[in-house]
Parts: C-alpha cells; sequence; structure tokens
C-alpha cells in the first residue's frame, strides 16, 4: 500500500502530473490517494473523475489525518514538494518511507531549504535532472530523478498531418504566459517572420491563472507589456497588437483539458519553445514531440532530457541572466539568443519537409516516456528502500 498525496486537474501541469501517476500507480500496486476536494469540473472528464474518487482514502481515515490525530501511516508515502522550500505539499504525514517529488526554477537555495529536504523526506524525487544537479550542489545527496511520461493514447503521431490551414505556415507556442516561458521572444520572432512572409500565423496557448507570475513579462527587453483589463483574451490581444502582431493571424486559445490539445498540435507546422528555465522536461513540449511535430527549443534546463539535434531544432546560443525577486537574487537562468531562434524558424519554414524527420524521430524517442515507466520507477525507489531496510535488520 502506498499513500500518494498529489494535485489533481485538467489543464496545468502538477495537476496533470498527479493524475496520471495515481492511475499508473495504482495499476501496479495498491493505494490511498489524497489531495483536494474536487468535482468533476476539475478534472474535466467523468470517467477519471469517478477513478480517482475511488482511490481517495477513507472519510473517517481523512478527518483523523485532517485533524491531526493520525499523522503516521503503515506503509510508504509519495508526497509531492511545494516549491523550492522543500517543504511538502498537502498534510505532513509520515510512513515507513517518505519519497518527496518536486519541480522547480529557483536555483539559489537557502540551506535551511536543503535541510528542510533533509528533515521531511527519505529521498527527494526531481522532475528532472537540472534540479537534481541544483540540489546536489547545494548539499542534498540523497536525490534522483523521473522524468514525466506521455499519454500516448491521447498524443501520438497517427493522423498527424494538418486537416485544416493548409496553405499556412503554422507556428504554436505553449505554457502559462510569464517570463520564464519565453513568450516575449516568440513575440519578437514571430513579428520578424510575420511581416517577411504573409502566410504564416499563430496559435498561442498561454493562459496564466497567476497574475503575480503573468506580471513578470514586464521585465522583458523584447516586448511592450502593459495590462489594462481583466479579462485574458483582451489582455493577450491587446499586447500581441502593441507590438505590432496581425491579430487576424493569430489564435488565442482559452484553457481546454489537457486531453483535448492533440488536434491542436496536429494542426500546426512547428512548436517554438524559448524557454528560459524549466525544472521539469516541459509536459506542453514533451506532447507537442509525441504527436509527431517537430520543435525549436531552447537548449537548457529540464528541457534537456528531452531534446537533442536528431528530434528537435535547438536554440544553443544563450546567455546566463540574474532572476531577483524583492531585490535578493533567486536565479540564474539561460536566455536564448533572439537572432539563432528567428534564424531556426526562418529555416523551418523555407524547409518544410525536412521537418518531417525531426518530427519522426520525436515522435519515435517519446515512445519510450510512458507514464507507465515513470510510475515504475517510483515503484523501484521505494521497493529499493524496503530492500535495504530488511538486509539492514
Amino acid at each position: 500500500m502506498i499513500y500518494l498525496i498529489l494535485p489533481r486537474g485538467n489543464n496545468f501541469g502538477w495537476g496533470v502530473c498527479g493524475k496520471y501517476l495515481v492511475k499508473e500507480i495504482s495499476n501496479i500496486t495498491d493505494t490511498k490517494y489524497i489531495t483536494e476536494n474536487f468535482g468533476v469540473e476539475d478534472i474535466g472528464d467523468e470517467y477519471e473523475f469517478h477513478f480517482l474518487k475511488s482511490k481517495l482514502i477513507s472519510e473517517t481515515e481523512a478527518t483523523n489525518i485532517n485533524s491531526g490525530e493520525s499523522r503516521q501511516v503503515e506503509g510508504p508515502v509519495l508526497q509531492a514538494i511545494s516549491n523550492h522550500s522543500l517543504v511538502p505539499w498537502g498534510p505532513e504525514i509520515n510512513g515507513s518511507f517518505k519519497a518527496g517529488y518536486t519541480f522547480f526554477e529557483e536555483n539559489i537555495l537557502k540551506q535551511e531549504y536543503i535541510q528542510n529536504g533533509k528533515d521531511n523526506f527519505d529521498v527527494v524525487i526531481t522532475g528532472s535532472k537540472w534540479c537534481e544537479e541544483v540540489l546536489r550542489n547545494h548539499g542534498l545527496d540523497n536525490v534522483t530523478t523521473v522524468i514525466q511520461g506521455v499519454d500516448q493514447q491521447i498524443f501520438n503521431s497517427h493522423h498527424s498531418e494538418k486537416e485544416i490551414f493548409k496553405d499556412k505556415f503554422v507556428i504554436f507556442s505553449g505554457g502559462k504566459f510569464e517570463i520564464r516561458k519565453g513568450q516575449d521572444i516568440v513575440i519578437k520572432a514571430y513579428k520578424i517572420l510575420q511581416d517577411r512572409h504573409k502566410d504564416v500565423m499563430l496559435v498561442n496557448s498561454w493562459y496564466n491563472m497567476w497574475g503575480e507570475s503573468m506580471n513578470t513579462m514586464a521585465a522583458s527587453q523584447h516586448i511592450k507589456y502593459q495590462v489594462n483589463s481583466k479579462d485574458y483574451s483582451t489582455i493577450i490581444n491587446t499586447i500581441l497588437h502593441d507590438n505590432g502582431l496581425d491579430t487576424n493571424r493569430i489564435v488565442t486559445m482559452l484553457p481546454r483539458p489537457n486531453a483535448m490539445m492533440s488536434k491542436i498540435y496536429k494542426n500546426t507546422d512547428i512548436g517554438l519553445f524559448p524557454n528560459r528555465c524549466e525544472g521539469g522536461t516541459n509536459l506542453v513540449l514533451m506532447e507537442f514531440m509525441a504527436c509527431g511535430k517537430p520543435v525549436i527549443a531552447s537548449y537548457n534546463s529540464g528541457h534537456r532530457d528531452v531534446i537533442n539535434n536528431d528530434n528537435s531544432i535547438m536554440i544553443e546560443n544563450m546567455k546566463q541572466i540574474d532572476i531577483n525577486k524583492n531585490g535578493t537574487r533567486i536565479a540564474t537562468w539561460d536566455d536564448p539568443d533572439l537572432d539563432e531562434t528567428v534564424s531556426h524558424l526562418e529555416w523551418a519554414y523555407q524547409n518544410r519537409d525536412k521537418l518531417k524527420s525531426h518530427g519522426l524521430c520525436a515522435a519515435n524517442d517519446l515512445k519510450e516516456l510512458t507514464w507507465k515507466k515513470s510510475a515504475e520507477k517510483f515503484i523501484a525507489i521505494i521497493n529499493g528502500h524496503k530492500s535495504k531496510e530488511q538486509s539492514k535488520s
């Protein structure tokens, strides 16, 4: 029996990750699931909703845990970690073994955060090798990596040829709108391509429910950023217009369940991901590649676990930039070069037939990255600990 303390959802990274891990780990061993209250609308699918509900701990056990009467459970615990401070997400529960799973982008860490990792977890599991390296460099040794998977039933290369906008060169950009995700580079690069070619289009899926995160874009040196509305579509289209983009050639996507994105990906020509930092492997990037579609992506942080010269067009020219919050330096990221990004986009536009080989290689590589394999790695880590404890006794 494994206790799983993980977020749930259908249109944000941690929610998708938590949902799939519960499903796949439950297919291998008995589980008890602990999460926030949720309804069908939070999951986006009645079938998955009823499955997740069936894995929840009993009301009696939940009451005991929430009241603080029972903080110790029999069996191992896999729990999400809130952020770079390495504190548990959700109720503080101890088991026979406790593993924490984390993604973070702030790579300048206080020693108290490292101590949190040591005090709260027997092992810290990161979503990328980059995060693992950061923790090791700060003195946390009991750390390993398990990267995310892709739902191959939804995101695959079957029927991946465009069915609409066949006469256009359609660029896709995804991820919540913020300085870290690099949409300012997308806007600037697309503007240059738009002015050169009348048949280019941009499809953006940038919904961001966190205003503070979105406002980090004010630091961009590439675009004008001004928000005078509370309506998301109005905000994005105003930003695009203010930066000289023809909004008649742009599709701004509203949030939709993760499972509905495959059709969007397949009706584009290339994905553009000039991200400055990814604590995970960028689930949107992975799913886009799994659909057999080529990408232009920055070769840094978590992207390095997924992309290579065969399955992508890599942005390799970058400079380090310091990230500050309230006057304190909290991270150092890699800033992708705009000129190289534009050069790659122009090459892709001129060589559409050659893009297919990148897309095919991407689809083949991503077939090896499934949520089932992720679940198996988590269980292997937990079972490995059991074996060590048994050998000690």
